[in-house]
């Protein structure tokens, strides 16, 4: 989502009704799924014996925004995938998603919640015995789905990765950058809108992270999809918190820089420190902060 800087900057569920006809304004209203927010932490209390992961971290994510959640190994960054998937249960506090709180839901109940749940993780964690197309189709294979409405999804999955053409290859036949970009097209498969990255470029040369998030802006401002993107690394941030994406007159996806014309307004960080939450704002707002942890966390010192 994008905003022009000369005007005043909304967020999802904020409305300007100068800017907004009658109609317009009763749609928006009527449009409660936008209010709601996609994933939501309420004071999360997480310990395994006596160490503390998670200290009463609170935060959300709204429709069509990316988090990106930044902090040090061991700091409980991935944890709070694993707490959205169902995988942990929380010791105190609660998590929803689409407002529904799962917060003590069985492995049954989640299994519906996965549903709506696009996974990426750190390694691509394809499966070495199945092809690309078996590997992305897997879900739907699962399903029952039938062969012809598999191949169409599939081919389309990898269209949207730019990995068509590896359809038939084997796991071992790609590098680790199409090895990521198979597992974000698995992730996508049933179109879920909410896609979780834990630590997706990590390991990968400089212009193959810059492709894995060039697909995961892709999905924030082409698709409306939210995200959650756990990294350590400031390059990844830089990315996603300056560029977006559009289509130009002749069906191709640009990227582009924001500045006078447009600024982001769909991309905010969460700085984890300890298992707490030290910061969540704007990247403007969190290079300028004066917190000694952050600035050290900035300039690797």
């Amino acid at each position: 989502m994008v905003s022009n800087t000369s005007e005043e900057l909304i967020s999802n569920n904020e409305i300007v009704e100068e800017e907004l006809e009658p109609t317009d304004l009763e749609d928006a209203v009527d449009n409660i799924e936008r209010v709601v927010p996609a994933i939501e932490f309420r004071d999360v209390y997480l310990s395994f014996d006596d160490a503390t992961i998670l200290n009463g971290i609170s935060f959300t994510v709204r429709r069509g925004e990316t988090k990106v959640i930044l902090g040090r190994s061991g700091g409980g960054k991935s944890t709070t995938i694993r707490l959205i998937l169902g995988l942990l249960k929380p010791d105190s506090g609660q998590i929803l998603i689409d407002g529904e709180d799962i917060t003590h839901y069985s492995e049954n109940e989640m299994m519906e919640v996965r549903k709506k749940v696009g996974m990426v993780f750190q390694e691509g964690a394809l499966f070495d015995s199945l092809s690309v197309y078996d590997n992305v189709a897997y879900r739907l294979h699962e399903q029952g789905v039938s062969e012809q409405d598999v191949e169409t999804e599939v081919r389309r999955m990898l269209r949207f990765v730019d990995l068509e053409d590896a359809i038939d290859k084997m796991p071992d036949e790609l590098s680790g950058g199409m090895r990521r970009r198979v597992g974000i097209a698995r992730a996508l498969v049933g179109d879920p809108q909410i896609v979780l990255f834990d630590e997706p470029t990590a390991g990968l040369d400089p212009p193959t992270a810059r492709t894995i998030c060039e697909l995961a802006i892709k999905l924030r401002d082409l698709e409306d999809v939210s995200s959650i993107f756990v990294t350590h690394e400031l390059k990844n941030l830089e990315y996603l918190s300056n560029e977006y994406a559009v289509v130009d007159e002749n069906g191709d996806v640009n990227f582009e820089q924001e500045g006078e014309k447009l600024c982001l307004i769909n991309t905010e960080i969460v700085m984890l420190k300890e298992g707490k939450v030290i910061f969540t704002g704007k990247d403007d707002e969190f290079y300028a902060s004066e917190d000694k942890y952050i600035q050290t966390f900035v300039h690797g010192k």
